[in-house]
């Protein structure tokens, strides 16, 4: 490495610890801070049951009453919108926290600092990379918008937007030509982007660092960056039959498939059928993946 261009990244990677720091003190204080707020509103949500009771046992709903369960329900949509917003604030620093850990993460690896926690991809054993995999997909965030908000782009199934350009270290589904002349979408990470050429540089996941591809961003499928909830978002899932590429479980390479079932909670996977010629149907039996390893294909169903 460059010896100028050294001591930057590691100024980088000193400012990120930094950073990092700082915003796990803030988010160590809104969780607190939601405790509180949470501590408080019980006490209005027990009068509220015991309103409904009295009014039961008395069985008619006086004017008193309906003035008083009025205010009571007032108050406690006022308890929720500002957990809520506390809450909001805590997943906001969550989301940046993780950004800065993937940059420092990137500054290490072109600067050949790492740590024993963050070994070179060089030394990375498959079992280890196949655990790193499933844990991505696991913290995947989940997407919450507020009221009558819609799920962005790279939520679920929602692909990106025509001008979005993966950053570097952004996972992809990459197409790339292997060793026997085939073609076949492998799981990658974005290195750089040149707008001049419009071309990706991607590293192979699972090549030990050694294998780089320079593909044009139609060979590109950024992955999702969002869970899609099933239970407010339906829509921004891939449906039963809908034609996809998902990840082989324990392998780094996308495959045809039909989506089986899709999501019915946050934390479900899908179940898919790969096209498998070694079953009568063409299809094999149906396996889980999770959100994160599941993309569109644009490639039109076999028949």
């Amino acid at each position: 490495m460059d010896a100028v261009l050294a001591p930057l990244y590691t100024m980088a990677l000193v400012s990120a610890d930094s950073r990092i720091a700082e915003l796990l003190t803030e988010l160590h204080q809104l969780i607190k801070q939601t405790q509180e707020e949470r501590s408080r509103s019980e006490h209005n949500l027990v009068n509220i049951q015991k309103t409904h009771e009295r009014m039961q046992t008395e069985n008619k709903i006086s004017p008193y009453y309906r003035t008083k369960l009025r205010g009571l329900y007032t108050t406690a949509k006022a308890d929720a919108e500002a957990e809520c917003n506390i809450l909001r604030k805590a997943l906001d620093k969550i989301a940046e926290i993780k950004s800065l850990l993937e940059e420092r993460r990137i500054a290490a690896k072109i600067a050949g600092l790492y740590n024993d926690s963050e070994p070179p991809r060089k030394t990375m054993r498959r079992g280890v990379l196949m655990t790193l995999l499933q844990q991505s997909a696991m913290t995947l965030p989940l997407w919450i918008g507020k009221p009558g908000d819609k799920p962005p782009p790279l939520c679920g199934a929602i692909p990106a937007s025509g001008d979005y350009v993966a950053k570097p270290g952004d996972k992809v589904a990459a197409r790339v030509k292997a060793v026997d002349g085939d073609e076949q979408w492998i799981l990658a990470e974005v290195v750089s982007y040149s707008h001049a050429t419009n071309k990706y540089e991607v590293d192979d996941i699972d090549e030990e660092g050694k294998e780089r591809h320079t593909l044009s961003r139609r060979r590109i499928i950024p992955l999702p960056q969002w869970k899609a909830n099933p239970e407010t978002d339906p829509e921004a899932l891939f449906q039963k039959e809908q034609l996809v590429l998902a990840l082989y479980p324990q392998t780094t390479c996308f495959y045809r498939a039909l989506i089986h079932t899709p999501p019915q909670r946050p934390q479900d996977d899908y179940s898919v059928l790969f096209e498998d010629t070694s079953y009568a149907d063409g299809y094999s039996p149906p396996l889980n993946v999770a959100q994160r390893y599941v993309v569109a294909c644009k490639e039109p169903k076999k028949k």
